[in-house]
């Protein structure tokens, strides 16, 4: 039988976020620009995660709680477009307390209970 913790959709959802987050700063590692991911790469990456599948849990706002909590920051991709251009997208980043949050949520999901 699965914990609580395991089968509550956000949670999980948080760490598949971060997950994929640390995955593309460690493969990019010494390549700042690199190591970052949009909404539409982390949609793309989790369309098959299963609390996003099961439309249990929306992506974007699941990003946004994290953001909020400093455990991912928001970046801008580029410089400010002019008034009247579209936005550039926002690219996403691990932060140092997202990767501490990532390994306690693994930590405690390896124990036995």
């Amino acid at each position: 039988m699965a914990s609580p913790e395991a089968a509550d959709p956000v949670r999980a959802t948080f760490v598949a976020i971060l997950q994929q987050l640390n995955r593309v700063e460690v493969q990019y590692e010494g390549r700042d620009r690199e190591q970052v991911l949009g909404l539409d790469d982390l949609q793309r990456a989790l369309r098959r995660f299963w609390a996003v599948d099961d439309g249990k849990v929306k992506l974007p706002l699941a990003l946004g709680l994290l953001v909020r909590n400093g455990l991912v920051r928001a970046e801008a991709a580029g410089p400010r477009a002019p008034k009247g251009h579209p936005v550039p997208p926002t690219r996403y980043r691990i932060t140092a307390q997202g990767k501490q949050f990532l390994v306690e949520a693994l930590h405690k999901a390896d124990r036995i209970p």
